[in-house]
């Protein structure tokens, strides 16, 4: 084990969020002062992993604070008020801080977040029993065994169930994916709902 992490791990759960929070780690790297944007409590019931916060994220510093939040919790058939109480809901992208914006949408997640934070804040959330991993970042470390697409990840979703499930970012930009594979709001998100509401 690293000396960083075992220096993590001898930290108790308020200090090691403290911690994140003040993290600055990456501000040479940002196109503005950091600010890290993670939900999380020790009793926390589900995890949502997804990319990095947004621009409209890191104005509020209030995780999924946007359009594609208001999605989200209507893929989970949850409220703003169950959503953003942290002993039930997680929240941990892969990345804490806006990455910036590039020609194509907000760049990726920068990795150095995850190296140094992930495994030391994931070890401590010993009650999660839902994790939705959204998108080819959080699928790509959270699912190391798949080399499939997002698409295929999404498609395979029984072979992760009922402890994790691989999703689409639900952006606006992946309206096209929706029409595409009307499939998944048919076929998985009642499923979905359905376990969220038995476990909050």
């Amino acid at each position: 084990m690293e000396p960083v992490n075992l220096e993590l791990a001898n930290l108790s759960f308020e200090q090691l969020v403290l911690r994140v929070r003040a993290c600055t780690l990456c501000r040479y790297k940002l196109p503005h002062e950091p600010r890290p944007v993670v939900q999380l409590s020790e009793s926390s019931r589900i995890l949502i992993v997804g990319q990095a916060p947004g621009r409209k994220v890191h104005e509020t510093g209030i995780p999924f604070n946007d359009p594609s939040g208001d999605r989200l919790r209507q893929w989970m058939g949850i409220e703003r008020e169950t959503f953003y109480d942290d002993t039930r809901v997680a929240i941990l992208p892969m990345g804490f801080c806006f990455p910036g914006t590039g020609k194509s949408g907000d760049l990726p997640p920068i990795p150095e977040c995850a190296d140094t934070w992930r495994e030391a804040l994931l070890d401590r959330l010993k009650h999660v029993e839902l994790t939705l991993v959204i998108g080819q970042y959080a699928q790509a470390w959270h699912l190391p065994d798949s080399r499939r697409t997002v698409t295929d990840n999404v498609k395979a979703w029984q072979q992760y169930w009922p402890r994790q499930l691989p999703m689409p970012h639900p952006s606006p930009r992946n309206n096209l994916w929706l029409r595409r594979n009307p499939w998944f709001e048919e076929d998985v998100l009642p499923v979905l709902r359905e376990r969220v509401n038995h476990l909050l």
